[in-house]
């Protein structure tokens, strides 16, 4: 485990910790949240999105939304990539804004796999996954809502180039200024379509057992850690979570395994959504899986900061993952420490648009 300044018995939501040589001056995280407004053509970061997360430099740690490795990668309109010279450019007034403010910046690769529709992909291709297996729902195509298609099963010789994606996705990364990068093996989408045995039905060695299951994830780690240092990498994972029509039959001993597989590596965090973020159910023992996990657990899904100061004075979580009220308070740290009231988030304004419900969220004076 990376150094922190404090025992986890002295620790609370407001005490730094350090990812490495990387010390975060609190535990309040920004969680990752797409918010549909990058330039199209070409999913660029705009001038926007700079101010936007600027804003919210007083974050421990802004963890961006989830961006797409490669055009083939993509599931959503007007979601940013980390993939092309354009994107980096982006992404680099935005992580010179967020540095300027004293904030620090990982950025979420992504790949949506069969949560995408031809309509968003190159030449119309087919969304692909770990297996043929439709999603129940409709795609937020920029021809409005479609109805999911049947995704084409990756083949095994494909999968290298899969990695290669990634690869290329950590070096812009770097390129673009991040200071580290978070790997999304969560909520239903491509990693997390190889993850869970709902969704992997593969009978070669990246089906079947859990390691084989597991394998893709580890093979994509190890092509980022050629270009970030391990303590400069997360990861994302879901247990529970059925957004995007995904399940497992043994959720506790699958993501046990995964988090055993994680150990030893150095990582900067496991991220982990505790519960179904559609029910807000959580059924298996996230104590029993942070204790298969010999780094910092970052937690996520529902909490507020009673919960969060409780999470980190038990020694449930070392860092706790803030989604919406982020989204609605650009200055959440200092309402915290204030205990001041906290402004609503406006769902109207969530994906897509202007500055409002963006930029306007109102800081305490």
């Amino acid at each position: 485990m990376t150094g922190t300044t404090e025992t986890a018995a002295q620790a609370d939501l407001f005490t730094p910790i350090d990812l490495g040589d990387l010390t975060l001056p609190n535990r309040i995280i920004m969680a990752p949240l797409t918010r549909n407004r990058a330039i199209m053509p070409g999913n660029v970061p705009q001038a926007m999105n700079a101010g936007y997360y600027a804003q919210r430099a007083g974050a421990g740690l802004i963890i961006s939304e989830a961006s797409q490795v490669s055009p083939e990668g993509i599931g959503y309109p007007a979601t940013p990539g980390i993939h092309s010279e354009e994107q980096v450019a982006g992404w680099r007034t935005v992580n010179d804004a967020v540095h300027a403010e004293g904030g620090r910046i990982f950025v979420q690769l992504w790949y949506c796999g069969r949560i995408s529709h031809p309509d968003l992909l190159p030449d119309g291709q087919q969304p692909v996954s770990a297996s043929a297996i439709r999603p129940a729902g409709e795609a937020i195509t920029p021809n409005g809502m479609q109805p999911f298609v049947e995704p084409r099963a990756l083949r095994t010789d494909e999968l290298p180039g899969i990695v290669e994606q990634y690869l290329h996705a950590a070096r812009c990364a770097r390129d673009a200024g991040f200071d580290g990068v978070e790997v999304h093996a969560a909520n239903g989408y491509l990693l997390d379509q190889f993850l869970r045995d709902g969704t992997n039905k593969r009978d070669d060695n990246y089906g079947g057992t859990l390691e084989n299951r597991a394998r893709l994830l580890h093979e994509v780690l190890s092509a980022v850690m050629e270009t970030w240092d391990a303590a400069r990498v997360g990861v994302r994972i879901s247990p529970e979570n059925s957004f995007n029509d995904i399940t497992d039959s043994d959720p506790q001993t699958t993501f046990n395994y995964i988090a055993k597989s994680l150990s030893g590596k150095g990582l900067a965090y496991l991220h982990v959504v505790e519960g179904d973020m559609m029910s807000g159910d959580a059924g298996i023992d996230y104590r029993r899986l942070r204790g298969h996990f010999d780094g910092y657990y970052m937690a996520n899904n529902g909490y507020d900061k009673a919960r969060g100061l409780q999470a980190i004075a038990s020694g449930a979580a070392d860092m706790v993952s803030y989604g919406k009220p982020f989204l609605a308070n650009p200055d959440l740290v200092t309402r915290f420490k204030q205990d001041a009231e906290l402004n609503a988030p406006d769902p109207d304004t969530f994906y897509g648009g202007d500055e409002t419900g963006y930029t306007d969220y109102p800081a305490l004076a």
